[in-house]
């Protein structure tokens, strides 16, 4: 896939023709501080938030006696996370030898924004025929790479692929702000005492037992006609899953004994208590040591299922028990005496509705970045050879 501007073949060379791959020298544990003057970055810190520092002093006298890499060039990580990319921005920070390597790029005949793209694109697994769980320096200077000669068709390239990176970073960070959003306002909506409430509603909000507000469910499955199974990372993970599709089989006897989900219900597991629900929007099966919760009227479904979701449940759990500890069983009696704050059903389906709105939100973002990722996985395979 070219601009229409540019003609010509691309050239093919091996990477170490006209760059070369250098470390920097050699920093030990005893030469770096929790706290210090410069960042000091291994392979599990690059591109985060650094653990580890060297003095000025140090970081001074190996920058100019030893190898350094230049602004812009192309940092690669070459164990653990085998070949993470990422530019050098120029800012003071030293590098885990061998661990962490950069190209060296001192006669530009190609572009490092291009380069970054391109070494971003390998597919590592493919380099030889072993698995690959380290890459040597050889390995990146024998690395082929076709590439246009016309420097400017090489930044063109890597502009247009900059761009959507970009639109990308906004679009992470808008999920974010709207993730935070929410949070804030579940922390006002759901506080136990003086919640922020909208205009209009001002009764209190009333205490009731998990006995008036559920029916405990002991429905057996019958037949083999359900196959929609709800796993446990579900529990555990506190997981929103509408459609309940993991492929487990079960013998004919087992599958029998398992309890019916149906659509709206609540699925908890007591014996191991981790205060997690899971949703149902589907009807399904779940094993018989979970506990199957049937809300009554007195609940909306969308408030009570972003109530739980929002780990407010836990510390109105432990403010009314007094410390029961995550990990601890609890029976199906035990838990239906415990006690919540609710608001009337009026409130709880306002309360939904602005929670949802922002839910909206957060998932046409997140279509929309999927939509962007999508999209240069697209040019990454097409515009390099």
């Amino acid at each position: 896939m070219r601009f229409p501007e540019f003609v010509g073949e691309w050239k093919e060379e091996k990477l170490g023709q006209d760059c070369d791959v250098l470390m920097c020298k050699r920093i030990f544990a005893h030469q770096t501080s929790e706290k210090g003057d410069i960042p000091f970055y291994k392979i599990g810190t690059i591109g985060n938030v650094p653990d580890a520092f060297i003095s000025i002093e140090l970081f001074d006298e190996y920058k100019n006696k030893y190898k350094y890499p230049r602004k812009g060039e192309v940092l690669i990580t070459c164990a653990g996370t085998v070949g993470k990319c990422l530019v050098f921005d120029g800012i003071d920070s030293y590098f885990q030898d061998s661990n962490i390597v950069w190209i060296s790029n001192p006669k530009h005949l190609i572009e490092n924004s291009f380069l970054y793209y391109f070494v971003s694109n390998v597919d590592w697994s493919k380099l030889n025929a072993t698995t690959i769980t380290r890459l040597y320096n050889d390995d990146l200077r024998n690395l082929k790479i076709k590439f246009p000669d016309n420097i400017q068709e090489q930044k063109k390239i890597a502009n247009l692929l900059s761009l959507i990176d970009q639109r990308l970073q906004t679009q992470n960070k808008i999920i974010e702000d709207l993730k935070l959003q929410k949070e804030a306002l579940v922390e006002h909506l759901f506080r136990q005492e003086y919640p922020t409430r909208f205009s209009g509603f001002s009764d209190k909000w009333n205490l009731f037992t998990y006995n008036e507000l559920f029916d405990v469910s002991t429905t057996k499955n019958t037949d083999n006609s359900i196959d929609n199974v709800l796993s446990a990372s579900q529990i555990y993970g506190m997981i929103d899953r509408n459609e309940i599709d993991i492929d487990i089989k079960f013998d004919e006897k087992s599958i029998k004994s398992y309890k019916i989900v149906e659509p709206g219900d609540y699925v908890i597991h007591l014996r191991s208590f981790q205060g997690g629900f899971a949703f149902s929007d589907k009807k399904g099966i779940c094993s018989p040591a979970y506990t199957i919760l049937k809300p009554k009227e007195l609940l909306e479904y969308g408030f009570l299922k972003e109530y739980f979701m929002s780990g407010r449940f836990i510390k109105s759990l432990k403010l009314v028990t007094y410390g029961i500890r995550d990990g601890r069983s609890i029976s199906v009696s035990e838990f239906m005496k415990l006690k919540i704050y609710l608001p009337s059903k009026s409130e709880q389906i306002k309360i939904m509705e602005a929670l949802s709105a922002i839910n909206e939100k957060i998932n046409l973002n997140g279509k929309l970045g999927d939509l962007l990722q999508k999209q240069k996985r697209y040019l990454l395979k097409n515009m390099f050879v």
